[in-house]
């Protein structure tokens, strides 16, 4: 750009000249010519690269592209004699591809940002010592040293050491996530403060780092919708000015007798108004732009066709468990028959201490305390009904409305359908009950409301729970249909009903945690995977993937892609609608070659300006 830019400004200055002279002094002799020899001058400087690139596309038998345009258009100007405006073509076309590489950068800035988080070395023990070597070259199983301030280079599990990373890189996220001995850490994160020691669990190649950037890097081949219309359009339009252009050059004077150098440069004019850099740079720009402002704000979109398609969505799916609550168990209520909360708890965990089950865990959550296994015998798990244990010589019975009939104890049932209530008695005496239900994600409910708010006209949850629990999450968060009691099978085919009931235009976006739904993801005309790192499933599967825990990323992601198709389409509007006024302006005689510079390099860089905005996505 640096070297591009003192092409410019060198012939602009030979430009200058030419012009003063021609325009502000009186010349005689030879000296009369020195106005033309400048103007030459600043067009072969700053037009040379176009015209070898117009032969060589020539001789490759790519004829109609901008190149051979700006070559015919300014040739032509110079064969009629005007150097001047030749050379202001050519000048002003470098500026519009100046302005293009300086939008390019930008938007390529941002995906470098990214890029950055792919690791140089990784520190190994081998042999008792501290090896530093490339990361490709470290095997699953290896131990790896990640000290402070390093960046994580491979996917791994602690083993020793307590530390805070920054995730930001992968999921736009600033606050610190603390990591202990048995937590996965991934590669691409910071270490901020504590050493740590790790086992290696994927080779690089199949890390998390090496994923997203094969993601992003491979984003740009799947085009938009609106991108392959202007690919079409730009391959009839082209040889149709061209053709047109030659058609107002010939006709006029052969046939009506008109002056052939006035037809001539209206063609000229024509042909440099018709150049379609605008729609060409332009529209791929607004989607790079698009993405890349995504990925900064931890969301991964596959290529430009997903963001087209995710700006029309009309419905929404979510998977419940992993999407929508966090698939963690927690103690809601607690309801004590005699006594207090604390000793109908302690009673109930004791009881389910021996229970790997989702619910005994959440039980011993909620006591808080250390388990005496001392306390407890005769540790029995009955399925379908619940637990039963000798605590301190007292039988204990924790379970469902089932266990306490089979037992012939009288108690209350409860009607919550919020979550799974747990019965507890002792020596055949009803204790109380304990509500525990799944929790629901912090960002869930703002996620579906601003759903709401950008236009999604139908919210759908799609669960394997119970009808009460499914319902009354659906409920809480304000999603208008919810389907319970489902195998993943039976989500595929809700799914494929949902896709017909749809809009014609509209699209159906499926948000699940990437793990048992994938057949759904790969159905869905749009399928996000929620809270992925680490997932191959959900990478693998979806079309967007958001890298963290919060479902009103999804909300932001339809901004995003709302914002960039807006982009794509003003551009559009703008380029034809100004080309096509002073086309007909060309045409008529009305157009001078600076209405045409205008409605060229003028436009491109007014639209080029305008694709920058898709970058901004920090207010969305």
């Amino acid at each position: 750009m640096k070297k591009t830019l003192i092409r410019i400004l060198a012939a602009l200055a030979f430009f200058a000249a030419a012009f003063g002279l021609e325009h502000l002094v009186t010349l005689s002799g030879w000296f009369s010519h020195l106005p033309t020899v400048l103007a030459l001058m600043a067009y072969a400087l700053a037009g040379y690269d176009v015209l070898l690139s117009a032969v060589r596309n020539i001789l490759r038998g790519q004829v109609f592209d901008e190149n051979f345009l700006m070559a015919i258009a300014t040739v032509g100007a110079l064969a009629l004699g005007e150097f001047l405006e030749a050379a202001a073509v050519m000048i002003f076309y470098q500026v519009g591809e100046l302005f293009q590489d300086y939008a390019v950068g930008q938007s390529r800035k941002s995906i470098a940002q990214l890029m950055d988080i792919k690791p140089d070395t990784a520190n190994v023990r081998r042999g008792g010592e501290l090896v530093v070597v490339d990361p490709y070259d470290v095997a699953v199983g290896d131990i790896i040293v990640i000290k402070p301030g390093e960046r994580v280079p491979l996917d791994a599990v602690i083993l020793s050491g307590r530390t805070a990373l920054d995730t930001s890189a992968l999921t736009g996220e600033s606050m610190p996530r603390d990591a202990a001995p048995g937590d996965e850490i991934l590669s691409g994160c910071i270490n901020q403060s504590g050493l740590v020691e790790a086992r290696v669990i994927r080779e690089f190649g199949e890390s998390t780092v090496s994923r997203i950037l094969d993601m992003v890097e491979n984003a740009s081949s799947k085009k938009s919708v609106t991108e392959r219309f202007i690919t079409r359009f730009a391959r009839y339009y082209t040889p149709a000015v061209v053709a047109a252009a030659v058609l107002l050059a010939l006709v006029p004077p052969l046939l009506l007798g008109q002056p052939f150098r006035d037809w001539a440069s209206r063609a000229l004019i024509f042909l440099v108004v018709s150049c379609p850099c605008a729609l060409v740079i332009s529209i791929p720009l607004s989607f790079f732009g698009g993405i890349g402002g995504a990925s900064r704000r931890g969301i991964l979109v596959k290529g430009s066709n997903y963001l087209d398609a995710l700006a029309r969505t009309d419905t929404v799916v979510f998977d419940k468990t992993g999407t929508l609550t966090r698939g963690v168990f927690s103690v809601r209520e607690v309801r004590p028959a005699s006594g207090t909360e604390a000793a109908l708890i302690e009673l109930a965990a004791l009881c389910e201490s021996y229970s790997d089950h989702p619910i005994s865990l959440s039980l011993r959550r909620a006591y808080g305390a250390g388990i005496d296994a001392a306390r407890v015998k005769d540790a029995k798990e009955i399925a379908g009904h619940g637990v039963s244990a000798l605590v301190d010589g007292t039988e204990v019975l924790c379970g469902n409305d089932k266990m306490m009939q089979s037992h012939g104890v009288t108690f209350t049932p409860i009607q919550d359908d919020s979550g799974t209530v747990v019965y507890v008695a002792a020596d055949g005496v009803y204790q109380g009950a304990v509500v525990i239900a799944d929790t629901l994600k912090q960002g869930a409910r703002p996620a579906v409301q601003g759903l709401k708010a950008v236009g999604v006209s139908r919210t759908v949850m799609l669960t394997g729970d119970a009808e009460g629990p499914g319902r009354s999450v659906a409920r809480e968060l304000g999603i208008s249909e919810a389907y319970t009691g489902l195998l993943p099978q039976d989500k595929v085919e809700k799914v494929e009903h949902l896709l017909q009931d749809k809009p014609r235009r509209a699209t159906l976006c499926f948000v699940g945690d990437g793990i048992n739904d994938a057949p759904v993801l790969a159905r869905a005309d749009v399928g996000v995977a929620m809270g992925a790192l680490g997932s191959d499933a959900a990478i693998e599967a979806a079309d967007l993937v958001i890298m963290d825990d919060n479902p009103q990323k999804l909300v932001t992601a339809i901004r995003i892609a709302r914002k960039t198709v807006g982009i794509a389409g003003q551009n559009i509007v703008f380029a034809l609608a100004v080309k096509g006024l002073v086309l007909v302006l060309a045409a008529l005689g009305y157009s001078q070659m600076w209405h045409a510079i205008f409605a060229d390099v003028g436009v491109a860089v007014i639209a080029i300006l305008n694709a920058l905005r898709a970058l901004n996505t920090e207010k969305l």
